[in-house]
């Protein structure tokens, strides 16, 4: 378990980990005492580790002061805290920590809510399709494994490999088999790039707000971001350009189209510029492209990235397709992507035959599966804010013109302490600060609208009746990112 390092004011890393410690039976308190016990006994607040104050606390999980006190009580009466005037409360000294701390684990709560038992919390946090379409079950029914063959494809099989690079070829990006890395998703992807590219202390430009799962990975790798603000056209390019001049970053990491978490899609012009910046500086840039192929109206999107210039492209089928389909892909240079196939075959020897023998097949054919995907996210995103609009006015948030999810500004409070409470009203939601390094984003939240029209009316109806009892404490600080020991 990963130590947590806090601070007086930055006690988001804390939140994040307690998880959904209120959606057991139970008073609150011991609710409470029962998260904090086992963060304890796993190492992830070490001996001497010193703990928020009672209000602070409470403030950010959007319980009474009471609650704290009492939880932190419980801990000192079995002797795992010890409290006192004027040094505040701490770990006691007698447990027991990891010797050596290192970031080795997620600590953001878009992935921890995947972690817990399941229960009656509707998830708004993770956000990938809530079942695989008719097409997955059929390419599996079909499926003949080769004879004669290992099954071992460090680099991705090579019929899929053909596939994706097809289909970059297709959109006037001309691509070779030997530019696809097939990986275990594209999370894996985004972690093989960073283990190769980046080294302790080494600068990496990212988006804030950006996807939490990237800012995970950079962390564990000890790199030091970057960060530049994104607008209601993108990144803002001028300033990522003067980021790159200035500290010739190891990696530049991007979402230019549908950006995770707000939406946006960065203008074609705006795209060329950073494109050949990043080429000029010699700064690899990463675009994720994950989520383009969601748009509301196919052929109006942006181009891709990689078509003007030097782009290394990280793509997956699990928005379109299904999570469970791990199936993600890395294009780029073919001396880069043989790298890359050595350092994967470190770690898994190639991702699963069959699933890529079903991708394979998928692709054959694959507008029936995406036209009925994202007609699906364009009527769970109309009917979102809809709804939104009917029973929380006060909350705002701008349409998108693709992706899956919608990035929400409370008029007041923070999205930390909302969240919060909001998990206690059966329903999970991700903050908006745990997605933006710059320590903004403090106000927001990020919903998707990937479920069922039944059940996106349901999370709203919860969250209108966790907005009603929501008292916020004084206005939030900027964030920071979560301060893990590295």
């Amino acid at each position: 378990m990963e130590p947590i390092t806090l601070t007086p004011h930055t006690i988001d890393a804390l939140v994040a980990r307690l998880g959904r410690w209120s959606a057991g039976r139970g008073p609150l308190y011991l609710l409470l005492a029962a998260r904090l016990r086992r963060l304890i006994d796993e190492g992830a607040l070490p001996p001497g580790a010193r703990l928020p104050p009672d209000r602070r606390l409470a403030t950010a999980l959007a319980v009474g002061r009471t609650t704290v006190v009492a939880a932190y009580d419980t801990l000192r009466q079995e002797g795992r805290l010890v409290r006192r005037q004027g040094s505040g409360t701490r770990v006691a000294r007698a447990a027991l920590a990891p010797e050596a701390p290192r970031v080795t684990e997620t600590s953001n709560p878009l992935f921890l809510h995947l972690l817990e038992a399941p229960d009656d919390v509707i998830l708004l946090s993770c956000a990938a399709p809530s079942q695989p379409p008719p097409e997955l079950a059929e390419a599996y029914r079909s499926l003949v494994l080769p004879d004669g063959d290992l099954g071992y494809h460090p680099a991705g099989l090579g019929a899929l490999r053909t596939a994706v690079a097809g289909r970059y070829a297709a959109r006037g990006v001309p691509t070779g088999a030997a530019q696809i890395l097939v990986t275990t998703g594209a999370q894996q992807g985004l972690s093989l790039l960073t283990r190769l590219l980046l080294a302790p202390g080494d600068g990496v430009l990212v988006e804030a707000p950006t996807y939490p799962g990237a800012l995970d990975l950079f962390r564990e790798a000890a790199a030091v971001p970057l960060p530049v603000a994104v607008g209601p056209d993108g990144v803002d390019v001028a300033e990522a350009v003067r980021v790159m001049e200035r500290h010739r970053p190891a990696l530049a990491y991007v979402v230019a189209r549908f950006q995770n978490p707000t939406g946006t899609v960065l203008p074609p012009l705006a795209g060329r510029r950073l494109v050949e910046a990043a080429n000029a500086l010699g700064v690899p840039l990463v675009d994720d492209e994950v989520l383009a192929d969601l748009a509301f109206a196919p052929g109006k999107e942006a181009p891709s990235l990689s078509a003007y210039g030097d782009v290394i492209s990280v793509g997956s089928l699990s928005k379109v397709v299904w999570g469970g389909l791990r199936i993600g892909w890395v294009r780029g240079p073919a001396p880069l992507i043989a790298r890359l196939a050595r350092l994967k075959a470190l770690h898994d020897l190639g991702s699963d035959l069959p699933s890529q023998l079903a991708a394979t097949r998928l692709l054959d054919d694959f507008a029936p599966v995406l036209t009925a995907r994202t007609a699906s996210v364009r009527a769970g995103h109309d009917h979102l804010r809809a709804e939104l609009a009917r029973l929380l006015p006060s909350w705002s948030c701008a349409p998108t013109t693709g992706g899956q999810t919608l990035w929400v500004r409370l008029p007041h409070g923070d999205g930390v302490s909302f969240a919060q409470l909001a998990l206690r009203h059966g329903v999970a939601v991700l903050p908006g600060a745990t997605t933006d390094a710059l320590g903004g984003s403090v106000r927001h939240l990020r919903l998707h609208f990937l479920a069922p029209p039944e059940l996106l009316t349901e999370a709203v109806r919860r969250l209108a009746a966790a907005w009603a009892e929501y008292t916020p404490g004084p206005d939030p600080e900027r964030a920071s990112l979560h301060g893990i020991v590295v």
